[in-house]
């Protein structure tokens, strides 16, 4: 993903030092970024560094403390759930690709000892620990960490993985629904967007097949106008949706140029001259989410 969203600029050109500037000036004094309400947040800092490093945009030498102090906040991730345990992992790896370090790989490693508690009875992930029921949503969580933590402790063996090939494909399979999409809970009969990309990119890694079904699917809920909704059932689109379905429909090689223009058309909508992109039309807040998943779609459109 991360690769795809730094192809971003071709399309954005001078905008670029726009979203720069924006995403720099949600990073807070104690090391965070800011989540819509304006304090730091865990959740949005991830989404802070990653578009840094989509914009080959290093980071202030005078902010490298503070943003080490506040991840180091969380020690060992023991008392965050599935979602933030996740998120902690992956802004210490994108820490240290910003400051072009492995060296110090110590709080990746303390975090992998909690991921398997959130391993559910049905071979899935939950963001609560001891859950009956996972979510694709949570094993796509978990395939991050997998690979975020699994680098070794000063020379021991590789890790066992945190998701079992056998495990997870019946639990996908168990999550498919009619007519090609993914719902994300096991009460949930409808696919989602967001559920299907998730369940895809976990499939995909592990060399599961993946159904034909899934692309056609996939354009079914692209908006006239352009765009994508969260499901079949939703009229309207929105940028998470968008970008998470051209990232599918890349990587399932399905060709997705004769919706080019209007996807092009629809996120210049949500573009505001402040530097961030909307999450959909009826939003009046920027943040780093969504301005990650602008650039996203757009690494996808620019091919």
């Amino acid at each position: 993903m991360l690769q795809v969203a730094r192809l971003a600029p071709q399309l954005l050109h001078n905008s670029s030092d726009l979203i720069r500037q924006f995403v720099l000036g949600q990073l807070r004094d104690d090391g965070g970024f800011s989540d819509r309400e304006g304090d730091s947040d865990l959740y949005y800092t991830v989404f802070g560094l990653e578009s840094l490093l989509a914009l080959h945009e290093p980071l202030p030498d005078e902010k490298v403390e503070s943003i080490k102090s506040y991840l180091a906040s969380f020690e060992d991730g023991s008392s965050l759930d599935l979602v933030h345990l996740a998120c902690l992992a992956r802004a210490h790896a994108d820490l240290n690709t910003l400051l072009n370090s492995t060296s110090d790989r110590r709080p990746l490693n303390a975090l992998r000892p909690q991921a398997k508690a959130f391993q559910s009875s049905d071979g899935g992930y939950a963001n609560a620990p001891g859950s009956q029921t996972g979510t694709v949503y949570g094993c796509f969580l978990a395939l991050g960490l997998d690979h975020d933590t699994a680098g070794p402790d000063s020379g021991t063996v590789e890790k066992e993985p945190l998701l079992s090939r056998d495990g997870v494909e019946e639990f996908l399979a168990s999550m498919a629904t009619n007519g090609g999409g993914y719902a994300n809970e096991s009460n949930m009969r409808i696919g989602s967007t967001a559920a299907t990309a998730a369940a895809v990119a976990v499939a995909r890694h592990l060399g599961l097949a993946v159904s034909p079904d899934i692309a056609p699917w996939l354009l079914d809920t692209c908006f006239r106008e352009g765009g994508f909704c969260a499901s079949p059932l939703v009229g309207v689109p929105d940028l998470l949706s968008t970008a998470t379905a051209l990232h599918t429909l890349a990587a399932l090689e399905f060709p997705f140029g004769t919706i080019q223009e209007i996807c092009l058309d629809y996120i210049d909508t949500l573009w505001s001259s402040r530097g961030g992109f909307y999450g959909h039309w009826a939003d009046d807040v920027l943040d780093c989410e969504y301005t990650y998943y602008g650039l996203l779609a757009l690494g996808h459109l620019s091919l």
